[in-house]
């Protein structure tokens, strides 16, 4: 059974597929009933009356990326995610240029933005210019999608920002993503140095004074 989500915070349409066949056959009938026929876009309801029309509700999104927050996979064994990490709905500027604001802790820990070029898939390369002042920004592909990683240096407060360069090829103008990043510290201790032990002077060493000794001549 296929199935249309809408976000509201987005303009976009997202198809899904259930597999009923594993539910008793009268969940399968009202959940049929209910979702089915319709589905909410932002407060109202829409029929779909045809697959035409569903076609054209999607036509606009398949133009734009996919921007979302995401909690990181972890593919390398190693990533800790920040204990605050709230990323906005993305806005796209007149020159096609997106940004998105991003809240996060600087706990060692990353913040996830997922994003997935138009017509879905990963981008095919991506770089990052200009880099974040007061963090580190990494990129990677995984599973179809093109994950950008920022961890803010340990302890930091205050603003930062970079610019995600995503690529689709194919030929295609390469995108700009401009992350603006909120860092806060709350709760954050940073371990003090230990103190060294302090260092024994040394003792003055201890000089010999030379004598000198003249014989006197008599005279005769």
């Amino acid at each position: 059974m296929l199935f249309l989500m809408v976000d509201s915070l987005s303009p976009c349409f997202v198809l899904f597929y259930i597999r009923t066949s594993v539910l008793p056959r009268e969940a399968r009938h009202h959940l049929s009933r209910a979702l089915e026929l319709t589905v909410r876009l932002r407060g109202s309801v829409v029929t779909l009356g045809s697959a035409f029309a569903l076609s054209m509700l999607l036509s606009g999104c398949a133009q734009q990326p996919i921007v979302q927050r995401s909690v990181a996979p972890n593919p390398f064994g190693y990533q800790k995610v920040s204990a605050v990490c709230h990323v906005s709905p993305v806005t796209t500027a007149a020159d096609g240029t997106m940004s998105v604001n991003m809240t996060v802790r600087s706990d060692d820990g990353l913040c996830a933005i997922s994003v997935q070029k138009p017509g879905t898939g990963s981008y095919a390369s991506f770089g990052v210019s200009p880099a974040p002042d007061h963090g580190k920004a990494f990129l990677y592909n995984y599973d179809g999608r093109t994950y950008v990683n920022y961890t803010p240096a340990t302890a930091y407060a205050g603003a930062d920002t970079f610019t995600a360069e995503l690529i689709p090829g194919g030929g295609k103008k390469r995108e700009h993503l401009v992350v603006h990043a909120t860092v806060d510290a709350t709760g954050v201790v940073v371990a003090k140095p230990a103190v060294a032990a302090p260092t024994p002077k040394v003792a003055a060493s201890t000089k010999k004074t030379a004598v000198r000794h003249t014989t006197a001549r008599r005279k005769k």
